[in-house]
């Protein structure tokens, strides 16, 4: 399992999208150990504080900077294709 955010991103919110398609090259390569991985999402990019008299974003996490949706609906579909790519390379065989 990877998680592609915290260190793995530098906590840059934008680079899970670089982690998780390293992630999705080693896959499409063949390599079984990856079973999964963690991907911080919402609705909408980023973070937001929580203060007192302010109103929230829409969507927006008030934890971990956070992909939005789209994108993670991308990078989602980048890994079941790597995850695709990986099943058919073993059903054929060295």
């Amino acid at each position: 399992m990877i998680d592609c955010s915290h260190a793995n991103s530098e906590k840059k919110h934008e680079r899970q999208v670089d982690v998780a398609a390293d992630v999705a090259a080693q896959v499409a390569g063949g390599d079984t150990r990856i079973i999964g991985v963690m991907i911080e999402s919402h609705l909408n990019p980023g973070r937001q504080d929580l203060r007192p008299n302010e109103a929230l974003q829409y969507g927006v996490s008030i934890t971990d900077a956070c992909l939005g949706w789209d994108t993670t609906v991308e990078t989602l579909r980048r890994l079941a294709d790597a995850v695709r790519s990986r099943h058919l390379a073993l059903a054929d065989g060295p």
